[in-house]
């Protein structure tokens, strides 16, 4: 044992002269940018570095090295300047976020050297503006609207950067819109082009990737919804009546649309409440009925045909069931009503000749008027007396219309027209010549009325159903 002590200085000498010649106990020398807590980068590629006094293994070193943020790790490239490794991030740095440098882990020198390092250091970049953030909206999430003239409305803490705002809201379901930016571009007003669709849940969304003035995000995303069913009532069909016009607006003529409708009015159509444009376009007529309609308020609407409807003739006025009202909401299903239109057919009264005969029964297909006509001449006068007015054209077209033609023996003398005038305006006074009664067989002429839409026709333009055919028995 005293042997052993008395050696002991000898072996310390050994291990110090061993030290001095074969190993380094210096430390590795490192320092960071930044290297104080809440330090600031001034620019959005400005990088952070780590700078070490002898040259290391670089793996060890770029292992260590690790950046994150509330939205996670940081991506970059690394790269070396002599014993200095630098971090640039592959997207910039974002204003007013808070990263944290960590350095956990072992680091090697080539000389052998080793240095354990843990340091954390949160640093901003480009400013330490405060994340702005959206202090409300309109509508509120969950509320019902209605579907015409929606304004959305954002309310930001701090001034916003319009194209990233802009290119960070999604409106579901919303095609075209106009955004509009207020109160030093703090309020955000985003105006549909289009009517919304009624009844509709609508999304919306705001990203994080919206940002201030001063480059700083939103620190999270908003999103909310609502309803379009704010009107719960459907629009339904409350009255259909004639109309007349008078004085540039039209007015109910009281009477009733199945049987009431006269010539020259319109049919109004009435709804329970505001309608949309599409209301014009919801009306159509079985038999077709050409013609226009308008808004004759805003409930309202009025059918102007460009044509009398055909008498005696039972239309059916149909409105479509996708007719809508001023919110978008349809009828549902096709309202229907049928009416036969207060517009007789032109008759002929009677029809009587100078000797006082007098025919007044036209239901057959070939009535038969006995006639008297002068020997030497032939001639024959008669006067037709109409149920309606002619105007001076249709006068001039009625008297070149009707026709006196031998019918029985087609042998016979034809006649001619000597002259044709109206007495008044429904009663038309003809003579013609020309008329022979037989010695033997009795003659006959065919008198012709021409009816139908080529036929002859009233003032008004109502013309007869059919032609009107007379046989006259011509007597000496």
């Amino acid at each position: 044992m005293l042997r052993l002590w008395n050696k002991l200085p000898a072996l310390l000498c050994a291990i110090l002269a061993v030290s001095c010649g074969f190993m380094d106990l210096r430390p590795i020398g490192v320092s960071m940018e930044p290297d104080a807590m809440n330090a600031l980068l001034p620019e959005q590629y400005s990088p952070v570095i780590l700078k070490f006094d002898t040259e290391i293994n670089k793996n060890d070193a770029e292992g260590i090295l690790q950046i994150n943020s509330d939205y996670g790790s940081v991506s970059g490239d690394k790269f070396w300047e002599g014993n200095d490794l630098y971090f640039v991030p592959a997207s910039g740095w974002t204003a007013g976020i808070r990263y944290t440098l960590s350095l956990n882990g072992t680091i090697r020198s080539c000389d052998g050297r080793e240095l354990r390092i843990e340091r954390f250091i949160p640093f901003f970049a480009i400013n330490k503006n405060a994340h702005p953030v959206l202090e409300k909206h309109s509508p509120l999430s969950g509320a019902s609207v209605g579907t015409n003239n929606i304004n959305f409305e954002f309310y930001f803490s701090q001034p916003m950067d319009r194209l990233s705002v802009e290119s960070a809201l999604t409106l579901e379901g919303i095609g075209n819109k106009t955004f509009i930016w207020f109160s030093n571009d703090q309020v955000l007003k985003v105006a549909s082009e289009k009517t919304l669709s009624p009844w509709i849940v609508y999304n919306w969304n705001l990203k994080d990737s919206a940002r201030s003035v001063y480059g700083v995000p939103l620190p999270k995303t908003y999103s909310g919804f609502f309803t379009t069913d704010l009107d719960q009532t459907l629009p339904e069909v409350t009255a259909v009546y004639p109309a007349l016009f008078s004085e540039g607006s039209w007015y109910p003529t009281g009477a009733a649309i199945e049987n009431g409708l006269r010539q020259k009015q319109g049919i109004a159509v009435v709804f329970n409440k505001t309608m949309g444009e599409n209301a014009l376009r919801s009306l159509r007529f079985e038999p077709s009925l050409s013609g226009r309609t308008e808004f004759l308020s805003d409930n309202s609407i009025v059918y102007i045909p460009s044509r009398d409807p055909e008498p005696e003739t039972t239309y059916t006025l149909i409105v479509s069931g996708d007719t809508r009202d001023s919110e978008g909401l349809k009828i549902g299903a096709d309202y229907k009503i049928n009416f036969i239109p207060d517009i007789p057919f032109l008759k002929v009264i009677y029809i009587k000749d100078d000797n006082g005969t007098v025919l007044n029964n036209f239901s057959g297909i070939n009535n038969l008027l006995q006639v008297y006509v002068e020997p030497a001449a032939g001639k024959l006068s008669f006067s037709i007396y109409f149920s309606l007015p002619f105007g001076f054209e249709e006068k001039l077209n009625a008297a070149q219309r009707i026709t006196l033609v031998p019918f029985f023996p087609r042998t016979i003398s034809s006649a001619s027209l000597q002259f044709a005038e109206w007495i008044s305006e429904d009663r038309l006074y003809m003579r013609w010549e020309g008329l022979a009664a037989g010695d033997i067989n009795t003659h006959y002429y065919s008198l012709t009325i021409p009816g139908g839409k080529a036929g002859i026709s009233s003032e008004t333009g109502i013309y007869m159903k059919e032609d009107i055919t007379i046989i006259l028995e011509v007597k000496k």
